[in-house]
C-alpha cells in the first residue's frame, strides 16, 4: 500500500509540475485545439457551476475530480444528454459506467460524443452550398481506475481516447487527468482537493481531406499532393477546490451524513488554464435526505460580462436540481438530473441525465 501510494503522488506531482508550467497565459488564448474537453457533459456538477471538484462522488467526479469515483460501494451507470448553446443544434450524448473491484479500488468507463448536425458544403464554386451536407463529431472516451488510499486520502487516474472527425480528416490523441482528494473532519465534512487535467501530446489532422490534385509547372500531369497540418495542443487545467458539509438537523456518526435530514454544502474551485483566462467557481447545494436536491454556482472569469473582450459564451450563472429514489429494497435507485447554464447568446446550455445505482 505505502509503496503504490508513493507511486501514485510521485506520478501526480510530475504531472502537476509539467502543468504548471504552461498555465495561466491568458496571450495563448486561442492556439489550443480540442476545446470539447472543457465542457462538462454532466448535470449534477455542471449545475453546480463546477464548483464541487471536491464534494461531487460517483461517476461525475471523473469530470471533476476522479479521485471522487472511489467514494461509491456499488455499481453505477449514468446518462445525460446535453443542448450545447440552445439554437446552435449542436448536443452532447454522455455515458458511464462504474464499478468496484476489490476492497478500495473502483473501475470507470465515459463516452461522451459530440455531434454538430449536419451543415452545407461549400466549395469556391458554390459558396452558398447546395452539394450535400456533412456533419462533424467529437468522441472522448475515458477509463478510470480511484482507489481509497485510507480513510482520509483518495486518488485517481484517468486515460482518455480523443477523436475528432469529418467524412475526410480527422485527429486522434490521448490525454490524461490525475486528481487528489483529502477528507477530514468529525463528520468527513471537510474536503480538499487538486486536480491536473488534459495533459498529453499534441494532436495534428490528417486524411485525404488535405489532398489535392494539382499540376507541377514542369509537367502537366496530374499530382496528389498531401498537405501537413500544423501540431496543436490540448488544453490542460489545474482545478484546486474545497468544500464544507452542513448538517442542519444534526449527525451522530460518519454514516448518518447520507441520511441527513438537510444537508447544505458550500464550495469553491480555482481553475487555472493553460490556453485562456483562469476562473474561479462557488456553488451551493441544498438536499433533503439525499432524496432531492437544489444547486446553483457562479463562474467567475475576467471580462466575462464584457461582450468586447470576452472570450467565453458563458456569463457565469448555472443552477439544477436532482431527484433521486430507491426502486424496492434491495438498494437499487434511480434518479433525474437537470442543469441549466448561462450564455450570452443562444438559449443557454441545458443537461437532463438519468442515473442507476444497483
Amino acid at each position: 500500500m505505502k509503496k503504490l501510494t508513493k507511486i501514485f503522488s510521485f506520478t501526480f506531482l510530475f504531472l502537476s509540475v509539467t502543468a504548471i508550467a504552461v498555465a495561466g497565459n491568458e496571450d495563448r488564448a486561442g492556439e489550443a485545439g480540442s476545446p470539447h474537453l472543457l465542457i462538462n457533459p454532466w448535470a449534477r456538477s455542471s449545475g453546480f457551476g463546477g464548483a464541487n471538484t471536491t464534494s461531487m462522488r460517483g461517476l461525475e467526479a471523473v469530470s471533476m475530480n476522479v479521485a471522487g469515483l472511489a467514494q461509491i460501494d456499488r455499481t453505477e451507470i449514468l446518462f445525460a444528454n446535453t443542448n450545447y448553446l440552445s439554437g446552435t443544434g449542436i448536443k452532447i450524448n454522455s455515458f458511464g459506467l462504474a464499478q468496484k473491484v476489490g476492497e478500495s479500488g473502483v473501475l470507470g468507463l465515459t463516452v461522451a460524443a459530440m455531434n454538430f448536425g449536419d451543415n452545407d458544403i461549400t466549395t469556391v464554386e458554390l459558396p452558398s452550398g447546395g452539394v450535400g451536407t456533412f456533419s462533424p463529431s467529437y468522441l472522448n472516451i475515458g477509463v478510470s481506475y480511484s482507489k481509497t488510499f485510507s480513510n482520509s486520502i483518495y486518488g485517481g487516474l484517468t486515460v482518455k481516447v480523443i477523436n475528432e472527425s469529418l467524412s475526410t480528416v480527422k485527429s486522434t490523441g490521448v490525454a490524461i487527468d490525475a486528481g487528489v482528494k483529502y477528507v477530514t473532519g468529525k463528520y468527513d465534512q471537510i474536503q480538499f482537493g487538486i486536480t491536473l487535467r488534459n495533459v498529453g501530446p499534441p494532436m495534428r489532422y490528417q486524411g485525404n481531406g488535405l489532398s489535392i490534385r494539382t499540376s507541377l509547372p514542369e509537367n502537366e500531369t496530374q499530382r496528389t499532393l498531401n498537405q501537413r497540418s500544423a501540431d496543436y495542443e490540448i488544453p490542460s487545467q489545474i482545478m484546486i477546490g474545497l468544500s464544507y458539509d452542513f448538517f442542519l438537523s444534526g449527525v451522530d456518526t460518519i454514516a448518518d451524513k447520507l441520511t441527513s435530514m438537510h444537508r447544505l454544502t458550500a464550495a469553491g474551485n480555482f481553475t487555472s488554464n493553460s490556453f485562456t483566462r483562469d476562473q474561479i467557481n462557488i456553488g451551493v447545494e441544498y438536499a433533503f435526505r439525499e432524496m432531492f436536491m437544489i444547486r446553483g454556482g457562479y463562474v467567475y472569469e475576467e471580462e466575462a460580462l464584457d461582450e468586447d473582450l470576452t472570450r467565453t459564451a458563458f456569463i457565469g450563472p448555472a443552477g439544477g436540481a436532482s431527484i433521486e429514489v430507491p426502486l424496492g429494497k434491495g438498494g437499487t435507485t434511480i434518479g433525474f438530473d437537470y442543469s441549466y447554464r448561462a450564455t450570452r447568446s443562444f438559449d443557454g446550455t441545458h443537461t437532463i441525465g438519468v442515473r442507476l445505482g444497483l
